[in-house]
């Protein structure tokens, strides 16, 4: 096994690595990739989500509650995300990534509406999620946000259970790193490129006056944070806006 895993390893670090643009995000089952030296490159907006305080919850709570929390969860976050075209991939522990791929204005404004309907799901007063969950515990958690392009490569052994995908790039990470750093009231976290890229729908609150003087007027949505935000990434204070609205999930009625 030791000559297996050398031979291996010196092929994998001697070889070129090829990389492939791509324009879907890959899946597990994608047959462009391989264990060898190969990774798929796309652009997309990544949206990551982390529920905090799991372990006082476990030992708050029996593992049957617990397991009913996380997949109270799980369900309303994909079923968000997949309504406004993300792709849900690394489920880990009580975080998710979710890929919304594309370049363009309504792609990236769509991640942030879905953050903004999850926002609304697991806090609103007007939500039975929220009220379903509380009941065992407060959520705690963070959304962060981030563009750009994201390399993804498959490790590990073949068989279903010795592999999976690594997603790699500032994207992924500055994410991760808004939303860990994200609290309450403003969930939200999203980098300056994202924010300079919004369709208006989800930048502005657009209220009407009560007198035709008044007429209509837009409140910038976003708050910016700089200098000494507290968030460093890379070295450097990062800057970025967060929100403390969301975006509400109707009801839809259909026919038979």
């Amino acid at each position: 096994m030791k000559k297996r895993i050398e031979e291996k390893v010196v092929e994998i670090i001697d070889n070129e690595f090829e990389i492939e643009d791509v324009d879907t995000v890959p899946d597990l089952e994608d047959q462009r990739l391989t264990f060898g030296n190969k990774g798929l490159r796309f652009e997309a907006t990544v949206l990551y989500i982390d529920i905090r305080g799991s372990t006082e919850i476990l030992n708050k709570h029996k593992r049957k509650s617990v397991a009913k929390l996380h997949s109270a969860y799980f369900h309303t976050i994909v079923t968000i995300a997949k309504s406004l075209g993300g792709e849900v991939r690394s489920f880990n522990g009580d975080g998710m990534l979710v890929f919304f791929q594309g370049t363009t204005k309504d792609s990236l404004s769509n991640a942030v509406k879905a953050a903004m309907k999850m926002v609304y799901m697991l806090t609103s007063k007007d939500s039975s999620v929220r009220e379903k969950m509380e009941k065992y515990s407060p959520l705690d958690f963070g959304i962060g946000l981030d563009d750009g392009k994201i390399l993804c490569t498959k490790v590990g052994i073949s068989g279903t259970n010795n592999r999976d995908l690594v997603w790699i790039g500032n994207a992924v990470n500055k994410a991760a790193k808004l939303g860990d750093a994200m609290k309450s009231p403003y969930h939200i976290g999203i980098s300056e490129l994202v924010y300079e890229n919004l369709n208006d729908d989800v930048k502005y609150h657009k209220t009407t006056g009560t007198s035709l003087l008044l007429g209509e007027s837009k409140k910038n949505m976003w708050k910016h944070e700089y200098f000494c935000s507290g968030i460093e990434y890379n070295g450097k204070e990062l800057n970025y806006y967060h929100t403390n609205y969301y975006w509400e999930v109707a009801w839809v009625l259909t026919m038979n």
